[in-house]
């Protein structure tokens, strides 16, 4: 489980086939082979680690649904360690599950802030609501307007700096997971799932007590 809080852009150092080299430094301080690291939001295993990176194999699946196929030398990713338990929680539930891919189509400057929209393919916009928590690239969102096709978000100054975000540009691609619990809420309404609201107070999804 992630909470899509950017630790660290690391850099690409190798791309190799069903294999990829991050350079990378807070991330690895207490990692050990075996363990996840979020890159732009893909939750991978650690199978290599040295001082200043690590390494990870990525399934063929994974690079069918995420933009990792893409990644070059150099380029920066996004990444994040699990929450650790008794951890400070400030974003929002991130599995670490990428849904699909979007594009950028539109980015516009409000202040210190770069008002970005998306559009991703119909069966991720189904979840995506005004209001409601997305991760892109592995970075917890709030989408502040969307229609039937797209959605805004807006990036503050400090998600410009320390992520890889704000080097986006209008046409390039970005990882998307919607949050796990309108997929929930989506599985109630159909009534075929077994799950209740009770269940999904019960595990944590409600933070609202039941009444």
């Amino acid at each position: 489980m992630f909470t899509g809080i950017i630790e660290e852009i690391g850099t690409v150092r190798a791309v190799r086939p069903g294999k990829l080299a991050i350079s990378a430094k807070k991330v690895i301080e207490d990692t050990k082979k075996g363990d996840s690291i979020a890159i732009n939001g893909a939750c991978l295993t650690v199978t290599e680690l040295s001082d200043d990176s690590f390494s990870v194999d990525v399934m063929p699946e994974t690079l069918r649904r995420t933009n990792l196929g893409a990644l070059r030398p150099g380029d920066g990713v996004n990444l994040e360690r699990p929450l650790a338990v008794g951890g400070r929680f400030g974003g929002h539930f991130v599995q670490g599950h990428i849904d699909g891919m979007g594009r950028v189509l539109s980015a516009t400057r409000e202040g210190e802030a770069l008002l970005v929209r998306y559009e991703p393919p119909p069966e991720i916009m189904r979840y995506v609501v005004e209001k409601g928590f997305i991760a892109v690239d592995g970075v917890s969102l709030t989408v502040v307007e969307c229609n039937a096709t797209s959605f805004k978000v807006s990036l503050v100054a400090y998600t410009l700096e320390n992520t890889n975000l704000g080097g986006k540009r209008v046409g390039d691609v970005v990882n998307l997971e919607v949050d796990i619990i309108a997929k929930y809420v989506e599985r109630l309404r159909e009534g075929s799932s077994g799950i209740t609201m009770e269940f999904l107070a019960e595990h944590g999804f409600l933070s609202t007590p039941l009444r």
